[in-house]
């Protein structure tokens, strides 16, 4: 999308279930798992680019040797700068050790990050906080291997303050109120409480300490673990988890909301937020690579055995359409055509704002990532067209010269590339007018190719803020003369808060709602906003599962027409010249391009969890009271 937007996350998780010196001998490295781990992350970089983690376990080592290994970093270009580190001390090690060259088992006990079980994640800091504690894997750590706990996710919690008083409550002292420390002590807690079970029932048999160890290891229940640990968890999430022992798990929310894929065979298993990221690192087709379902956990157990597992009863899936309409790589075949689709459908809505007239149009997209979605509406657009042509020669055939049929035929839609985003601009200058100078020079643009009869046509994935729009991408169309400007946004208006991972907290900050609050005082219907007010601050104190997201009332009075149509207004300065038009998907179009991922909260208030009701409710509190704070 145009507006830069914070983010998801992206985790990958390996397993290798053969002997190391498999892989030395049939891919040539004891290192391929380090490798593969590297391009599953690389592959995944566009869910996060502030801060990236890899952990590592090596199984079935002696007593004194390392056998977990981490590191993190929060560098500018964090992938690289892990594996960087993980090379040098590996290539340290080879050099000060020449014997080691061939020799698989010395490589795994004395070389860190080598070993069998791998956990990767990158990250966007949706709260802003980018210091290197924030950076996942997080590492729970205890001289008991079992009791050893490595969390890495993709997820948001809505309910933090209640997780963490629930901790409070067994008697623990957690060290910041932040859902990823309580969702680790959670699963620790219960982790510890299944270990200290199993160990009791070892001793009982007369087993000691040192023997009772690959007896918990082989029957520590790791669904019973996460059913017991997740209870009253609320939010959105696909989380990876380690134990030192060689057990692992993935886990996705019941309304799948984030995403999960795994792959299975008889030298691996893997797991990663994107779909075509495993199809890519280990050349597998499209129908092997399954969907962990929501409410599931894949569970990978020491002796190699993978199972999935109902941990939670599912709702009503909900998985994110963002991940659809932008956040996912656009090389998954289905997302692909998902995003074509979502061009095409809203392909009559542009012919009726440019009055059918395409002979005077050039279609294009802004940013990259609207590419697919243009395609789409091109193709829609040249049926469109061909249709016109057929029935012009259907109706004048008697009549019809070669050269007139000529010249019909060589009508064609004008596509062209007229934005290039070129730089990364840093603003950092902190006086507005030099802020909005800089924002509005992001783009470049190709001169020489509209004319002033010209109707330019630009697909955007989405429309949040709209202050690029604003300062940016219609000052630099407007340069070009044409006679009418045409934003289209293949998403629908976002209208409410995100609390489940992506970087929307504030109401205030969305485009729609200033419309819609302007439409509200111009047409004195403001008493709508003080009644949500009240009917929010009444909830205020109730249990989530009771909350009603009222905030959907302010939006009632109008058509999505009005509000487009205002929000055209906001977003026009004095010194545009041409006539501008913003258009949005509908919400029937959304779910008919994407038909398998109904998560549609941040266009029409239907949280997929009670928690996003409390937020949404929060959100609108905070902007009648004027404070510039987060709902979550």
């Amino acid at each position: 999308m145009s507006d830069a937007i914070k983010h998801e996350c992206g985790i990958a998780l390996l397993r290798l279930k053969k002997p190391l010196e498999f892989y030395k001998e049939k891919y040539g490295s004891a290192f391929y798992g380090i490798q593969k781990m590297y391009l599953l992350m690389e592959k995944q970089h566009n869910r996060g680019q502030d801060g990236a983690g890899f952990a590592s376990i090596k199984l079935d080592v002696q007593p004194g040797q390392r056998y977990i290994s981490r590191v993190r970093s929060n560098d500018t270009q964090p992938i690289q700068d892990v594996f960087a580190q993980i090379n040098e001390r590996i290539n340290e090690e080879m050099a000060a050790h020449p014997e080691y060259a061939d020799n698989v088992a010395l490589q795994k006990s004395k070389i860190p990050y080598i070993g069998e079980l791998f956990l990767g994640h990158v990250r966007y800091g949706t709260f802003g906080k980018n210091n290197i504690e924030s950076v996942h894997p997080f590492l729970r750590q205890n001289n008991w291997m079992h009791r050893n706990l490595i969390v890495a996710g993709n997820f948001n919690m809505t309910n933090v303050k209640e997780l963490f008083n629930s901790l409070v409550e067994l008697g623990q002292h957690p060290k910041e109120m932040a859902d990823t420390v309580t969702v680790m002590e959670k699963i620790g807690h219960f982790l510890d409480d299944e270990v200290t079970d199993l160990y009791l029932e070892c001793k009982n048999d007369g087993l000691s300490k040192r023997e009772a160890s690959p007896v918990i290891a082989e029957k520590l229940p790791v669904a019973k673990i996460l059913k017991r640990a997740s209870k009253g968890w609320d939010g959105g999430y696909a989380m990876a988890g380690l134990f030192g022992h060689g057990d692992a798990f993935v886990f996705r929310d019941p309304a799948g909301i984030r995403p999960a894929y795994f792959y299975e065979d008889d030298e691996i298993v893997v797991v990663a937020s994107e779909r075509p990221v495993i199809q890519t690192v280990f050349n597998v087709p499209f129908e092997k690579v399954k969907e962990l379902q929501p409410g599931n956990a894949l569970i990978i157990k020491k002796n190699g055995t993978v199972t999935e597992e109902e941990i939670i009863i599912p709702t009503v899936k909900k998985a994110c359409s963002f991940e659809r309409i932008y956040f996912s790589r656009g090389s998954d075949a289905e997302i692909y055509q998902e995003r074509k689709n979502l061009g095409k459908l809203i392909l009559p809505a542009v012919l009726e704002a440019i009055e059918n007239d395409t002979d005077n149009a050039v279609f294009s997209y802004i940013p990259n990532t609207a590419e697919t979605s243009f395609y789409g509406m091109i193709e829609a657009a040249n049926d469109f067209l061909n249709q016109r042509k057929n029935q012009f020669i259907l109706n004048n055939r008697k009549t019809l010269t070669k050269e007139k049929l000529e010249e019909i035929l060589s009508v064609k839609i004008r596509t062209e590339k007229v934005a290039i985003k070129d730089a990364k601009l840093r603003t950092f200058i902190t006086e507005d007018s030099s802020r909005d100078d800089l924002v509005a020079h992001v783009y470049d643009v190709t001169y020489g190719i509209i004319k002033p009869s010209d109707n330019l046509v630009i697909i955007d994935d989405s429309i949040v803020r709209g202050t690029t729009l604003k300062m940016s991408i219609l000052k630099m169309m407007d340069r070009l003369h044409p006679k009418r400007i045409v934003i289209v946004s293949s998403a629908p208006q976002i209208r409410y808060p995100d609390c489940y991972g992506i970087d929307m907290a504030k109401l205030e900050g969305l485009i729609a709602f200033q419309a819609t609050m302007a439409l509200l005082k111009e047409r004195n219907l403001y008493h709508i906003v003080d009644e949500v007010y009240s009917k929010c601050k009444a909830q205020e104190n109730k249990v989530d599962t009771e909350l009603v997201n009222y905030v959907t009332e302010i939006y009632a009075p109008f058509t999505d027409t009005e509000i487009s149509n205002k929000i055209a207004e906001l977003l026009i300065t004095s010194d545009i010249h041409a006539e501008v038009k913003i258009l949005f998907q509908t919400i029937d179009n959304l779910h008919q391009a994407c038909p398998n991922n109904l998560g549609d909260w941040y266009f029409t208030g239907d949280y997929p969890t009670p928690g996003g009701n409390r937020v949404v409710s929060r959100a609108f509190m905070n902007f009648y009271e004027g404070k510039d704070a987060r709902a979550y």
